[in-house]
């Protein structure tokens, strides 16, 4: 579900890892880096392409912050338009990328080819305010939830400072870098069967574990459990708290047992 790395001023990237995040996000790839005066971005359906010319960029603008982005489609088409880092309200000082899944506010319409990020970038977020005021920033974070992450670049001189994360925590910082989830450990090999990913031998922790593509919110998402993402069951779709698939036997006989039953057939009132 799209890989997000964000690199503070001075460090260089991890070839490897961002090069793991694309095994599984390869719907199109992109980056930001600050100047001291303007945003270089740029954009590429191609993984090894983008990484090559982020790495050379990089090396030469190594003194402000920096973000890549690996996309894993969930909604809209797989084009060079849906990639990350977008411009927010088409003011190209400030961009946005974001790992997730949005809000239904922003999930595109029937035939509409934008992403819910896109949607979000050019026309939602301008509608919180100014990024520039810590308040705006946190009922965007709010409105996102937390299983969503978003990091924010600009040039634009009336904000104080030139990058932030949004629901930082629930990333991983390593080796001085931030990574929105562990998409960009190095996996022994990945091995697809049916509508499950498994990842198999994840280094260093030695994690195994089945995926399972959520047919809600198309997520991959930990096999045998709700989404992570939207929360629903991936048997029924339905959202966990009204899903009975998962339903411990032991809370199913209570209920039975609290229901009063009449009619035909009905047990004898003790």
């Amino acid at each position: 579900m799209c890989l997000l790395t964000f690199l503070p001023a001075g460090v260089m990237p991890n070839l490897e890892a961002l090069t793991n995040g694309t095994m599984l996000n390869n719907d199109g790839h992109g980056f930001a880096i600050v100047t001291n005066d303007r945003l270089l971005v740029h954009r590429g359906m191609d993984a090894e392409q983008t990484i090559d010319a982020f790495a050379q960029t990089r090396a030469r603008h190594p003194d402000g912050p920096a973000l890549f982005h690996s996309r894993f489609g969930t909604h809209g088409t797989t084009v060079l338009e849906n990639c990350h880092p977008i411009p927010v309200g088409g003011d190209t000082r400030t961009v946005i990328a974001h790992n997730g899944v949005l809000p239904k506010d922003v999930r595109p319409a029937i035939k509409d080819p934008r992403s819910d990020t896109r949607i979000a970038a050019e026309v939602f977020l301008p509608t919180f305010g100014s990024l520039k005021l810590r308040r705006n920033r946190l009922r965007l974070q709010r409105w996102m939830g937390q299983d969503n992450k978003m990091v924010i670049l600009t040039v634009d001189r009336r904000f104080t400072r030139r990058a932030y994360i949004l629901n930082e925590q629930a990333g991983t910082w390593d080796g001085g870098i931030w990574y929105s989830n562990d998409g960009y450990l190095t996996p022994a090999h990945h091995r697809r069967l049916g509508n499950l990913w498994w990842t198999v031998g994840w280094e260093p922790t030695g994690r195994y574990e089945a995926l399972e593509r959520c047919w809600n919110c198309h997520a991959l998402t930990e096999a045998d459990a709700p989404c992570a993402v939207c929360g629903c069951c991936l048997d029924c779709t339905a959202p966990v708290e009204r899903c009975l698939c998962y339903q411990p036997a032991a809370l199913t006989a209570s209920a039975d047992n609290d229901v009063v039953r009449t009619g035909p057939g009905a047990p004898p009132k003790r």
